[in-house]
């Protein structure tokens, strides 16, 4: 595979440095992944060279950093392939597009009755906005469970669905057991309906190429920061037909179009939906992200990712009383585990001290603890600079771990 692993890690000054004088390991990119050079410059040139709001003042500062943020938009239009400019909304991040859409969607289109068929495996961003939502408008949320293997029940949905069903939302790829859930056949039989589906991409964003028009998604949703980019930055992708029917998310300035004591109409969209002065710096260090993965190429990214995947499955299997979460035919770059007479939380602490980053404990994911009847699991998760190397070291740490629980004689 022609993937130049030591070229991208030379982007990532902070994979250069150690922690308890042990190099880092990094495995906690579904949480937020590591910053390259090209993010951190690109923020750095705003500041030294251009800053002023935009949309606003004629002066040339504010001019440039005007072109330079919806040269953004562009960008994500065309990495999404987007139908139009106008569907991309930027906002704080996903949590901020997910209570977007359910107050604004939900405001518009429920009504006491109505129901949210949600799927059991999401984050919590991605189950509570529309419990809020379903509360105030009498509504209820729906669940869609998944099997043991972490697989969707989707043969469920056309029961599910009803004459009360106004929306489905539903994870591309789950944060806790790494599962690629099958959103097109999702979005297929929700349509046959005329339902819409919100779709949370913020896991799959970065590993696999997405095409909103070929999905068919009518909602779309993903963080800058696990793409690489700058936090407190996220993508609202909606088709123009829903957008234009919702009312906006919050009121202030750039929304507007004339507001006077009597009465105060909108802007047109994406502008209706972005009230106040944006994360400027964030949106613009966001396009050096987005061409950083265009340079690589998802179908790249992907397939190393596989790679690193199948690796360390195949040696985390090999260790006694090992506990995998989620094996669907169909992952991404995320495995959920327990090791038998070691809590996740020990582990954790332990591993850390040997250099590796990862993440214990329930992953903003309740329901799927729930579902396994467990508190909490392990979770590695891949980026682009990861290598079989720093897997070999960190089954290296986890047999010490062992050995310290008196698992592994010596």
């Amino acid at each position: 595979m022609n993937y130049d692993i030591h070229k991208i890690r030379s982007y990532f000054p902070v994979l250069k440095q150690k922690v308890y004088n042990k190099p880092v390991i990094y495995f906690d990119n579904a949480a937020s992944a590591q910053k390259p050079v090209q993010v951190l410059m690109q923020q750095e040139r705003l500041h030294n060279d251009f800053y002023g709001n935009i949309h606003r003042a004629s002066h040339y500062m504010a001019d440039k950093a005007t072109e330079e943020f919806e040269g953004v938009r562009d960008k994500v239009q065309q990495f999404i392939h987007a139908e139009n400019r106008e569907e991309i909304i930027f906002t704080k991040g996903t949590t901020e597009s997910v209570n977007l859409v359910a107050t604004s969607f939900g405001e518009q289109f429920l009504s006491p009755g109505s129901e949210i068929i949600v799927s059991e495996m999401e984050h919590h961003s991605n189950i509570v906005p529309w419990q809020i939502i379903a509360l105030n408008k009498g509504a209820k949320v729906v669940k869609l469970p998944f099997s043991d293997s972490g697989e969707l029940q989707t043969g469920l949905l056309p029961e599910l669905i009803n004459s009360k069903t106004k929306l489905i939302a539903v994870a591309h790829v789950s944060n806790v057991l790494g599962t690629i859930n099958p959103v097109a056949q999702i979005i297929e039989t929700a349509h046959q309906r005329d339902i819409p589906v919100f779709v949370d991409g913020a896991q799959a964003i970065q590993h696999i190429p997405v095409d909103v028009q070929a999905l068919d998604a009518d909602f779309y949703a993903f963080s800058a920061h696990k793409m690489y980019g700058p936090n407190g930055v996220g993508v609202l992708y909606g088709k123009k037909k829903w957008l234009e029917q919702m009312p906006p998310y919050q009121g202030g300035g750039e929304m507007i179009s004339e507001v006077s004591f009597e009465k105060t109409t909108f802007s047109e969209i994406p502008f209706k939906f972005e009230a106040g002065t944006p994360n400027i710096t964030g949106v613009i260090a966001f396009g050096a992200a987005i061409d950083l993965l265009q340079e690589t190429g998802l179908e790249n990214i992907a397939g190393w990712e596989q790679e690193l995947l199948t690796y360390a499955t195949r040696k985390l299997k090999e260790i006694p009383g090992m506990q995998i979460y989620g094996e669907a035919p169909h992952k991404s770059g995320v495995i959920s585990f327990n090791i038998e007479g070691i809590h996740a939380f020990d582990l954790g602490t332990m591993i850390d001290k040997m250099g590796v980053a990862l993440r214990t404990g329930h992953h903003c994911a309740d329901p799927v603890m729930q579902r396994y009847n467990i508190q909490g699991t392990v979770r590695i998760s891949f980026g682009m600079y990861n290598t079989i190397e720093e897997i070999d070291l960190f089954i290296k740490a986890l047999n010490k771990v062992r050995l310290m629980f008196g698992q592994v004689a010596t």
